[in-house]
């Protein structure tokens, strides 16, 4: 068992929760990304067993996550939102060193490259446009309201494993975010099973997907995987704060998120 892998579980259940950044930007910067997409596809083939050692321990950190942070980070965004933000703000720009290191973009980007890459950009940016509230916790449930549930999951669950946008905005954007996180914290069991099958389903094509390309077009993938991650910074930024005593926690929260993702790179990459 890959033990290691439960505190690379918690980081990337802790940022799934976060509307804005994803799980797979995490897994990019523990330099995980493509074990993570070769034995979540391995797992459903003859070989499974050898990939249970980093798929559980992993699922391990990130379930015992969602379930402890889920109200850490409601009240977080609810009391200190702006701080919260620009960490993580921090934490995304601090990514993108090592992504183009991994890509080995001074070596091998060329100008078909750097188009993905601004396309990938401006993709997570127009979806940061989109103006969504924080709706309402659903209440009636009903047939139709698990069938929706399960389509968000397997929806939601498609941005959790590509890098940029998250699961959790998706969530936001389709309506069922208050619902999904109320449940979290309140464990109610028969939305989170729902949900989290159709999270599973999602996680499983969209794996079979990016593994694809990951093998067949490397380098190109990793440059739509930077400007999607890129991206991202527009839909996190939460605007230039308003007094000095909130700019300056700004700026230290905004550095503490850069310091982290270095610290982190340092000890994955090196």
């Amino acid at each position: 068992m890959e033990w290691k892998n439960i505190y690379r579980g918690i980081l990337m259940g802790a940022t799934e929760v976060v509307p804005g950044i994803s799980s797979g930007t995490i897994a990019l910067l523990l330099g995980i990304y493509e074990r993570l997409i070769e034995a979540i596809n391995g797992f459903f083939s003859k070989d499974w067993k050898k990939y249970l050692g980093f798929l559980i321990p992993l699922g391990i950190g990130m379930v015992a996550a969602l379930f402890v942070f889920a109200k850490v980070i409601e009240w977080l965004f609810i009391h200190h939102p702006m701080p919260t933000l620009f960490f993580f703000l921090g934490l995304i720009l601090g990514v993108l060193p090592y992504l183009f290191y991994k890509a080995d973009a001074k070596n091998s980007f060329r100008l078909q490259h750097i188009g993905v890459m601004l396309v990938g950009v401006i993709i997570i940016a127009t979806i940061g446009l989109v103006n969504v509230g924080e709706g309402e916790i659903i209440t009636n449930i009903t047939p139709k309201t698990y069938a929706y549930l399960f389509v968000s999951g397997i929806i939601g669950s498609s941005a959790m494993i590509l890098p940029g946008i998250s699961g959790s905005f998706l969530f936001l954007v389709l309506g069922v975010y208050p619902t999904i996180i109320a449940a979290v914290s309140n464990l109610k069991f028969d939305i989170i099973i729902v949900t989290g099958l159709g999270i599973a389903i999602g996680f499983v094509i969209m794996s079979r997907i990016v593994g694809y390309f990951l093998r067949n077009y490397f380098t190109i993938t990793f440059a739509a995987a930077i400007g999607l991650v890129a991206g991202s910074v527009f839909v996190v930024f939460p605007g230039i704060p308003q007094t000095v005593g909130m700019f300056f926690v700004s700026v230290l929260t905004f550095f503490t998120g850069l310091l982290t993702a270095y610290i982190l790179g340092r000890i994955e990459y090196k």
